[in-house]
């Protein structure tokens, strides 16, 4: 318990820093996207976002394959070029759009679904926010790092995402 009052002091003086790396970008694989997705149970039309979209995957499958309305939030500039880019090549711009900015200052009131793949402090530091804005009958899935304040209704092991690594994936109903 000292640990976590730790880590939530730590993360209220962080707020008012510039925005800052929550994860190194390490891109999920695509058979991890495809289960994050199905796991959460993406609908057509419903409103997504993943929160540090990095090369936008998990956007533009949401609005390809998923046929939802997605958006990513990126801060890193090369990454929110390139998977704008990416959206345009293949014609998603009415379905897929990447936010260029800090995570932490968006509007996720409207999401349905929420991606993550973030730092374990990233994930601790976004509750309040998650918790304040998210809907009830939202579903959060996050790829590998657990929500510490929130009871997963579902955890789920892939032994092999195609990269010979396990992946852990976290569902989460608000």
């Amino acid at each position: 318990m000292r640990h976590l009052l730790w880590l939530a002091a730590l993360a209220l003086t962080a707020q008012s820093r510039p925005i800052e790396n929550l994860a190194p970008y390490t891109p999920s694989p695509e058979p991890v996207v495809r289960r994050m997705l199905g796991l959460a149970e993406l609908q057509p039309g419903e409103k997504m976002f993943d929160l540090g979209s990095g090369d936008g995957r998990i956007v533009v499958i949401a609005a390809k394959e998923f046929q939802a309305d997605a958006t990513g939030v990126e801060f890193d500039d090369t990454l929110y070029r390139r998977s704008m880019d990416l959206i345009r090549t293949l014609g998603l711009s009415e379905s897929a759009r990447i936010i260029p900015g800090d995570l932490m200052k968006q509007d996720y009131s409207s999401a349905r679904v929420l991606t993550v793949y973030l730092l374990p402090l990233a994930s601790l530091r976004l509750t309040p926010l998650l918790e304040r804005q998210l809907k009830k009958g939202a579903r959060v899935v996050s790829h590998n790092a657990a929500f510490p304040e929130w009871k997963p209704t579902k955890i789920e092991d892939m032994p092999d995402g195609g990269d010979g690594k396990i992946h852990r994936l976290f569902l989460y109903l608000r």
